[in-house]
């Protein structure tokens, strides 16, 4: 199958801690037909994975993204939860393509806004009205295999969407129950980081110290939760959202996302249901004298599994 340079779609690609997505996509929209899903575990890199892929749809791409969970530095990526590399020639190497770009996945979460489906987004908390004709930052934050943050900036010369490492800053203490805990995560990995506790790992960590030592997985957890059956799966859900409510709201008084914040992820979009009843918004705007503008910010849930993929296509659709 072949396509000529002005038809040909690119190739995007959204490597999480614990699985790939790959597609197809044309300008900033992506073939739903063409999505594949890889278990990392089962590839010793990237390289391999996205090889496969190409090989069971051959056909010419005119660029290719992919969005990484780790940071990406002079155009080098190196995922957090796992040991692979990639950079811009390998990329090139593997698809043929010359133009490329490599991304944090929380960058292309950033540079999905505006390009979502409708009813892809859950609202949390409504937030104040963006007045009209600014436009101010926003704020992803990603809760799954691990945790991040990106702030999206629209600027004259485009979208800036800025990444960072946020999820390995120091967790949040408030009380002699998460001093316990943090000594207990520092004991385990010798730090106890806000990925700690806010991850799908963190959820397993929360419930373990909770039930003085028991195991479950994090989907047992939830379904322990969400079936009213095992008390302290209720409680782990209670403290989780307890903790993201306060670190987002921690990042939004850093930010000042007037623009709103997005929560994505696996674990966010599982709790998106759950979060009003179990106390977020409480936990997000008890700052104080800063309540009042903390309740300015709109929080909504990002339900598309597939938005860090529309964000590759996105970037390189603006690119050019």
């Amino acid at each position: 199958m072949s396509e000529n340079a002005l038809t040909a779609p690119v190739l995007v690609a959204d490597i999480g801690g614990t699985n790939t997505r790959v597609a197809l996509a044309d300008g900033a929209v992506v073939r739903p037909e063409s999505v594949r899903r890889f278990r990392n575990a089962d590839y010793p890199g990237l390289e391999p994975l996205l090889a496969e892929f190409l090989a069971e749809a051959p056909l010419r791409c005119q660029g290719a993204c992919i969005a990484t969970a780790g940071p990406v530095r002079d155009g080098v990526a190196r995922l957090t939860n796992l040991p692979w590399v990639m950079d811009g020639a390998a990329l090139t190497r593997v698809t043929g393509c010359a133009r490329v770009a490599i991304l944090n996945d929380l960058q292309a979460q950033g540079h999905a806004l505006d390009h979502l489906p409708a009813g892809a987004l859950r609202e949390i908390i409504p937030g104040a009205p963006v007045r009209a004709g600014t436009t101010p930052a926003r704020l992803v934050v990603g809760v799954g295999t691990g945790f991040n943050a990106a702030v999206v900036h629209d600027l004259a010369g485009g979208r800036l969407v800025t990444a960072s490492e946020c999820g390995q800053a120091s967790l949040p203490l408030h009380d002699e129950a998460d001093l316990a805990l943090a000594r207990a995560l520092g004991d385990a990995h010798g730090f106890a980081g806000v990925e700690s506790v806010l991850s799908g790992r963190g959820l397993e960590a929360l419930y373990r110290f909770i039930a003085a030592g028991q195991t479950r997985a994090a989907a047992e957890i939830m379904q322990g939760f969400e079936a009213g059956s095992d008390p302290r799966a209720e409680e782990t859900a209670r403290r989780f959202v307890r903790f993201l409510g306060a670190v987002t709201g921690d990042l939004a008084l850093i930010h000042l996302p007037f623009g709103g914040i997005h929560l994505c992820g696996g674990v966010a979009r599982a709790f998106a249901p759950h979060l009003v009843r179990l106390g977020y918004p409480a936990a997000f705007t008890d700052k104080g004298r800063f309540s009042g503008l903390v309740k300015e910010f709109a929080v909504k849930v990002i339900e598309d599994d597939y938005a860090a993929l529309t964000g590759c296509a996105a970037y390189l659709a603006a690119a050019g």
